[in-house]
């Protein structure tokens, strides 16, 4: 899904901030605007600001400067219980002396709905997340991975058109949690709910979203599609924190269009796109993924040498780890094949790129 502008916004945010002590912004000038039925979610490291803004979203937290809006309504001075909005934490939060379909019946009581409603609605949650079978258990008598299940259909039973997930899968092991991912992604498919989602996880944000809003010190560095952060960023904050990537110092020599002329530290001058940097003279960090990078090919404008350090084999590929101009830690992912095995550690191999796969980048 593609950014909503202006009226058709679901959730907006409108130059919000948040500080805890009247001086140090956790989250400074935020201006996001999230469309009906879209999966965005808010990744970054511990600290960046992430889940301060969806806390304030869901009224736990009070914006210290700006609007949030929720389908056209300002919702700063509503309280969390008249928002709507549907949570869902890593901790589950289930009460542990009800039963499942208590839990699920809670939200719906509150809401004043009747017995009979409460109970269709319990029984349509508990056939969404495929518990149907578990309405009589307590919480303790299920495993993590069902009992977060069971606060999914919370979340969902009193049908919310806005959905909140704070790392909801941390808890889980590793199989778990990816199996997780795509049943909250289908979910998400088949109800056409807008979820907003927080993680520090980034294969769980590329795996389930439509958009992912990228923190970092309060901001976001970039907002844009999985593919589209991966394939496509634009500063060294985004392009180090989302997938594996190689980086080298250089620095501009000149420029033509879109492609920037770069010296490495060595002197070696090769090309690459000009996304983030200064004029001539600047300083550059290129950023090249360590699939686009070929071992052995013919000589070509971004040719250069590295010494193989460190051959892993990982079954469909071969990491090879070199030391490229200085930088010990150049990754190349070689796919299994033949020539794969051609490969020793110690050698001096010919490493290439081409220009559009490099990306030059402001310093971080």
């Amino acid at each position: 899904m593609t950014a909503n502008s202006g009226n058709d916004a679901f959730v907006v945010f409108d130059h919000v901030q948040k500080s805890y002590d009247g001086e140090t912004l956790v989250v400074k000038d935020l201006n996001l605007q999230i469309g009906k039925g879209e999966f965005l979610t808010m990744l970054g490291p511990s600290g960046s600001g992430k889940t301060t803004c969806l806390m304030m979203l869901a009224g736990f937290e009070t914006a210290t400067h700006g609007e949030i809006l929720l389908n056209g309504r300002p919702i700063n001075n509503i309280p969390p219980h008249q928002r709507g909005i549907g949570m869902v934490f890593q901790s589950y939060a289930l009460f542990p002396h009800m039963t499942v379909e208590e839990n699920l019946a809670f939200p719906l009581e509150v809401r004043g709905m009747s017995a009979a409603t409460r109970e269709e609605k319990v029984k349509r949650a508990l056939e969404m997340v495929q518990m149907g079978e578990f309405g009589s258990r307590r919480p303790a008598q299920m495993s993590g991975g069902q009992q977060q299940r069971i606060a999914l259909a919370r979340a969902l039973v009193f049908e919310p058109d806005l959905v909140l997930m704070d790392e909801p899968l941390g808890a889980l092991d590793k199989q778990l949690r990816e199996h997780m991912q795509y049943e909250i992604k289908h979910l998400h498919e088949r109800l056409g709910i807008t979820v907003v989602y927080v993680t520090h996880d980034q294969s769980e944000a590329l795996t389930m979203s439509d958009r992912v809003a990228v923190f970092n010190d309060g901001i976001i560095k970039q907002l844009a599609t999985p593919q589209d952060l991966y394939e496509r960023p634009d500063n060294s904050f985004v392009a180090q924190f989302i997938g594996e990537n190689n980086k080298l110092p250089a620095k501009v020599e000149s420029r033509e269009g879109d492609i920037v002329t770069v010296a490495l530290p060595s002197g070696k001058a090769c090309q690459a796109l000009a996304v983030n940097c200064g004029g001539t003279g600047s300083d550059t960090l290129l950023s090249i993924r360590p699939e686009r990078v070929r071992i052995g090919a013919a000589e070509d404008v971004n040719s250069t040498e590295g010494k193989v350090l460190e051959l892993i084999y990982l079954g469909d590929h071969i990491r090879c780890r070199l030391n490229v101009h200085g930088n010990e830690e150049f990754v190349v992912k070689v796919p299994n094949s033949s020539d794969a095995g051609q490969l020793s550690v110690g050698e001096t191999t010919r490493v290439t790129w081409a220009p559009e796969d490099a990306r030059a980048l402001d310093m971080l």
